[in-house]
């Protein structure tokens, strides 16, 4: 299977490791993976803020860029869903290119709806809780599936999250444009994180994981976050991330 890694803008520029333990994973599982240099936003922000003529070029871009591979994977909720719901719309020059639209999936989708895996031999020594981030829960409704991956990891002990579905306030733009609405619903998602008293927090989302993160350091409760796709790329033999 011809396998493209869609890392998204915030992953390639901020959290880079989550890209490289994403392709580490899907390698391990057997799945040949390239990653094109020329990929760049999906236009999710400049949609969301009205600017629909710019998302429409990005999603133009993306879909030649994209086009003939057998799967598109993004370790992000919030952009495969921007790509699978907006882009078809938003693609009006090349319409035989919206396939790639059509076969972007979110990592946990990947991996349990097409590769057919919940275990993929990862080892994880930690306690852990998850936050379900909104567009991957409500968009495209990846349900349970990482928490069916979470179990399958070895040593790992996995905290149910309070009020989980509740939204940690991010919302891209939302957070700049309603900062103070943002903040509040910060405190309260930090507020259940710190009540499971776990080390690590993950979600399939670094622009959530980013918000809670920060948050969790200026309150010094010693939870990090993790992306979903570093727990699963952990193994005993080769450890990810580095410990802190």
């Amino acid at each position: 299977m011809r396998v493209a890694l869609f890392a998204t803008c915030l992953t390639d520029t901020l959290f880079p490791t989550t890209a490289i333990a994403a392709t580490r994973l899907l390698e391990r599982l057997g799945c040949r993976v390239e990653f094109p240099l020329d990929q760049t936003c999906c236009g999710q922000m400049h949609l969301n803020t009205g600017y629909r003529a710019e998302a429409a070029q990005l999603a133009e871009r993306y879909a030649a860029i994209f086009a003939g591979y057998d799967a598109v994977v993004a370790p992000s909720g919030s952009c495969a869903g921007m790509v699978r719901e907006f882009h078809p719309e938003l693609v009006t020059t090349s319409p035989p290119r919206n396939a790639a639209a059509r076969n972007t999936y979110e990592l946990s989708e990947f991996l349990v709806d097409v590769l057919g895996v919940t275990d993929v031999g990862a080892y994880f020594p930690h306690r852990v809780t998850y936050h379900p981030t909104c567009h991957s829960l409500r968009m495209i409704g990846v349900g349970d599936r990482p928490l069916r991956l979470l179990s399958a990891v070895r040593g790992l002990d996995l905290i149910d999250l309070p009020e989980a579905e509740t939204c940690c306030g991010f919302g891209g733009t939302f957070a700049v444009k309603n900062a103070e609405v943002s903040t509040a619903m910060l405190a309260d998602k930090m507020r259940c994180v710190a009540e499971t008293r776990a080390e690590v927090l993950t979600a399939g989302d670094n622009s959530c994981l980013m918000h809670i993160g920060g948050g969790l350091s200026r309150m010094r409760v010693g939870v990090r976050p993790v992306h979903l796709a570093e727990i699963l790329a952990s193994t005993e033999e080769e450890p990810w991330p580095a410990p802190a």
